[in-house]
């Protein structure tokens, strides 16, 4: 039986994270009311003339370096010319002929250890198009031109990856790379981040590239794995049944676990590519260059190393806390407050975690300020709170960002630092509980939990739990 290998390269559009559009000055925010960010410029009026926003450069540059790209410092953009009812001037700004960035990579390892090196082609600058709105009832689509003129680039892979394996630790290498940037939040949902997968099937030893297809529709990671499966499998019946893969662009229906074509796939020429005659080529000076260096951040592989050494966290939690820009934030200021590494690292992997997955949230979607959360340890570790009842006003900070030391002191939640009159309260309740005491000194040392319980219960949950266990001991060893 014949063995195939898949060959995949990747086409990523990343939403840049500039505060205006490429060429205007309207708002890139995302939601908006339908066409309310918009101007002449971005809707393609007659007359209008495009002015390159400074900011696109940076970013686009900044990610380029942190993938090992050749800058390109004189570049030019080129029109690519193309009728499509979202593209209000009938022609997209995009780069062709001198991008941005060239010859890059970035190193990936699987989950099943595979270790690579991933090649960058290129990563260009270009404007996105507008929105199509379909109505599900009737026969007329919409036009959203929000989007329309939203900075993007595009990093253009080899066809390196072999698996859906490999091209998800490929994405989530390169979305935590910009992340770290801060060049966009890479929310696919949002579709700040997209994916088109070109695919091709060979046999095994085989020196050629078989007849590739793109994939196009792509809004998360699992969906690009299933596509990639599906496709996969497409293509091989394909070969088997003695017909041919056609070169095509299709879009993948992720409900139905089925692509289907869109269009033949068209090539350079057919877009009629010339250099953009409304903008001035892009020059970028020694020193900006190196400015742009300057300012690139620690990212996440050199951040799980520092956790590791410098706040001795296991590889697990620093592995969990650098996998996201935010958390890893959160982690390092509260950190910088309570000089407690490990705690923090607790809270926000233990509650903080349950709370987000009970929430469905994101970690971008948290609230509540470091500040509070240090507080809410230095309370917990000095024993003016007991551990169910920072519990509970961790609760409070998730939710309301409270500060926990006003909300413990005027809801009297205070641990009860009497010792003497501890000691009365346990006293009484070991005299009343003579079967727990007996449970106890005849081996059964899980019945010293009832009468802690017994404690919190007539403390109202205000004793600390570890000195209720030691004044136990004593009047039980006694």
């Amino acid at each position: 039986m014949k063995q195939y290998e898949t060959v995949i390269g990747l086409e990523v559009h990343v939403e840049l994270a500039t505060k205006t559009k490429i060429f205007c000055g309207c708002s890139t925010e995302f939601g908006g009311k339908p066409n309310s960010h918009t101007c002449p410029v971005c809707t393609g009026m007659p007359g209008s003339l495009p002015v390159l926003n400074k900011k696109v450069v940076e970013y686009a540059a900044a990610v380029g370096i942190a993938t090992n790209c050749t800058i390109t410092q004189n570049c030019k953009f080129d029109r690519k010319n193309y009728f499509y009812p979202d593209n209000p001037q009938n022609y997209q700004i995009s780069q062709l002929y001198q991008p941005i960035c060239r010859n890059g990579h970035i190193d990936i390892e699987t989950e099943s250890g595979v270790k690579k090196s991933i090649g960058i082609h290129e990563i260009h600058m270009e404007e996105d198009a507008g929105k199509l709105v379909h109505d599900e009832w009737g026969e007329s689509s919409l036009v959203d031109f929000n989007r329309s003129g939203v900075p993007l680039i595009e990093i253009v892979s080899e066809p390196d990856m072999r698996s859906a394996e490999e091209v998800i630790a490929y994405l989530e290498k390169l979305r935590l790379i910009v992340q770290y940037l801060g060049a966009s939040d890479c929310k696919l949902q949002e579709g700040s981040m997209r994916a088109d997968v070109n695919l091709s099937v060979r046999e095994v030893g085989a020196a050629e590239f078989g007849t590739r297809t793109e994939m196009k529709n792509l809004n998360s990671f699992k969906a690009i794995a299933r596509a990639i499966e599906g496709e996969r499998e497409r293509q091989i019946d394909l070969i088997e049944a003695g017909e041919k893969v056609v070169q095509e662009t299709r879009r993948w229906d992720d409900t139905k676990e089925y692509s289907y074509a869109m269009r033949s796939k068209e090539d350079a020429q057919d877009y009629r590519y010339f250099p953009e005659p409304d903008l001035v080529p892009i020059i970028i000076s020694d020193e900006w260059l190196d400015e742009i260096k300057k300012n690139q951040p620690e990212f996440r592989d050199e951040k799980f190393k520092r956790y590791i050494e410098e706040y001795k966290l296991p590889e697990y939690d620093a592995d969990i806390l650098t996998g996201n820009k935010h958390l890893a934030d959160l982690f390092e200021v509260t950190t910088a407050i309570c000089n407690n590494p490990k705690k923090v690292s607790n809270w926000l992997m233990v509650e903080t975690m349950r709370l987000m997955k009970e929430n469905e949230m994101e970690p971008e979607q948290l609230k509540f300020s470091p500040e509070n959360l240090a507080k809410l340890i230095n309370l917990a570790e000095s024993r003016v709170i007991n551990s169910s009842v920072a519990k509970e006003v961790f609760e409070k900070i998730f939710n309301e960002d409270i500060d926990p030391e006003k909300y413990v002191e005027e809801n009297g939640l205070k641990n009860d630092t009497d010792d003497g009159a501890l000691k009365e309260t346990i006293e009484k309740i070991v005299a009343d509980n003579p079967q727990s005491v007996e449970d106890y000194h005849s081996g059964k040392k899980k019945a010293i939990g009832f009468l802690v319980g017994q404690t919190m219960k007539a403390t109202q949950g205000k004793a600390d739990p570890g000195m209720i266990n030691q004044i136990l001991k004593e009047i039980l060893d006694k």
